[in-house]
């Protein structure tokens, strides 16, 4: 059975900034902010929320159907998915733009700050979700704002219980529509400032938005997993890196994790156990689609 990963594909630039931003930026000057970062080391990698999602649940042995828009320059993103045997179905190319493009800079502490151009991924919605027998569950990360709104209905009219994952995108959607993403999904997803953002925006609890879906889970980095169920919290220790080298795609590398685990039908704690193993093999690789497993899949099974 497959899993349908709504999000964005995009070219990833990532630069490392050797010293600490916090030393440069100047609080009391931020009205005036001009700095320039010298990055003496800068890759390119294929990503995107939908892509590194995909990429982590078909190393684990799941299917994978990212559902997301490639600009004209998008070959090779296809060519990728293809030496992946990731399936490009659900992938359309937009004319007359370009393939969304995410600029990160990782400084000494693992901070980051990007620059994000949709491109392509602002016509995410002409994508449709459909019934159809091969998918057992999705996922909503990242989009365009009218197609995470629309898959998330799509996927109630379907039938098929979805992950609410907002990640970057949550500070496109008011409270109103953030609790009515709450009230279509199965599962929510958030990490620790973007749970405090849902709970300021929605007016509702951690332990609220537990008892509105099956389980909520929040990610705290390097602290490890809250798990809550029922208004019940339980907290999942981390997985040790052997190297903390980049930080980029460990959310997705961990989402692709969860997802494996809800095909299986584990419990979200083991799921959370898996997705945090996987997390710390992602923090050791530089960018988000590098990674191999060191383990199998079953002994968490």
């Amino acid at each position: 059975m497959a899993a349908l990963i709504c999000g964005s594909l995009a070219f990833d630039t990532i630069m490392t900034f050797e010293g600490r931003f916090a030393e440069q930026i100047l609080p009391d000057q931020l009205h005036i902010l001009n700095v320039s970062f010298l990055v003496p080391s800068l890759r390119r990698d294929f990503g995107g929320c939908a892509g590194n999602i995909a990429y982590s649940l078909k190393l684990l042995g799941g299917e994978a159907l990212p559902m997301a828009t490639l600009g004209t320059d998008g070959a090779e993103y296809l060519q990728r998915l293809s030496a992946l045997g990731i399936s490009d179905q659900f992938v359309k190319q937009v004319d007359g733009t370009y393939t969304a493009q995410a600029m990160i800079m990782t400084d000494r502490d693992n901070n980051q700050i990007t620059a994000f151009h949709p491109g392509a991924m602002m016509q995410a919605h002409v994508t449709r979700i459909t019934a159809d027998p091969r998918i057992r569950l999705g996922i909503i990360s990242p989009d365009g704002r009218d197609a995470m709104l629309e898959h998330a209905a799509q996927f109630v009219a379907a039938g098929i219980p979805f992950v609410f994952d907002p990640g970057q995108g949550l500070p496109m959607f008011n409270g109103a529509e953030l609790s009515q993403f709450i009230e279509q999904a199965t599962w929510v997803t958030v990490n620790d400032y973007e749970g405090k953002m849902l709970c300021d925006r929605t007016g509702l609890s951690l332990s609220d938005i537990s008892r509105k879906v099956q389980g909520l889970v929040v990610t705290l980095g390097a602290e490890g997993v809250d798990v809550w169920v029922a208004g019940e919290c339980i907290r999942v220790a981390p997985a040790q890196p052997a190297a903390v080298v980049d930080p980029t795609g460990c959310g997705d590398a961990w989402r692709g994790a969860l997802l494996f685990g809800l095909e299986q039908g584990w419990s979200l704690v083991r799921c959370a156990e898996l997705g945090n193993r996987v997390g710390a093999l992602k923090i050791a690789q530089r960018g988000p689609q590098n990674y191999t497993l060191d383990f199998s899949p079953a002994e968490y099974a």
